[in-house]
């Protein structure tokens, strides 16, 4: 008889909070159209916009599947990274929270079960492939 001893993963928390100079509406349709995340992302998205469906973006890097969308308010996702310091077979769950905020849109992002190996390099990726990007998106659209 073989005995197997499973390590628990330690996992954590990302909470990031990003102010948009945009609608709501225009944040959701950045994340979830897929000629749109291409563009701000500069890697291959294809997004299904229906609960249950799946996406894969940066060329397959990132995929998973859509838990809950309610349009131009929220978003939760199932992430999967081919990151080298994720778990194979491990997914995330990924929250997004979009509210009115002035003339524009706050997104409050709560990313759930990222594995501890991998949060600093996660954590960075938000901010310097899609806030920033996403930003930059938005001012050249006007």
């Amino acid at each position: 008889m073989k005995i197997f001893i499973v390590k628990k993963m330690k996992t954590k928390t990302i909470r990031q909070s990003v102010s948009f100079s945009v609608s709501p509406h225009e944040v959701f349709e950045a994340l979830m159209d897929e000629k749109k995340h291409s563009a701000f992302t500069g890697g291959g998205a294809k997004v299904s916009r229906k609960v249950g469906g799946s996406f894969s973006i940066f060329g397959g890097a990132l995929y998973g599947k859509n838990l809950e969308l309610e349009k131009d308010k929220k978003i939760v996702q199932e992430w999967y990274c081919e990151d080298t310091n994720w778990p194979k077979g491990h997914f995330s769950k990924l929250t997004f929270v979009l509210k009115k905020s002035g003339a524009g849109c706050k997104l409050e992002m709560i990313h759930e079960k990222v594995p501890e190996g991998a949060f600093k390099s996660i954590s960075q990726g938000w901010k310097d492939h899609y806030w920033e990007p996403m930003k930059k998106f938005f001012r050249e659209m006007k």
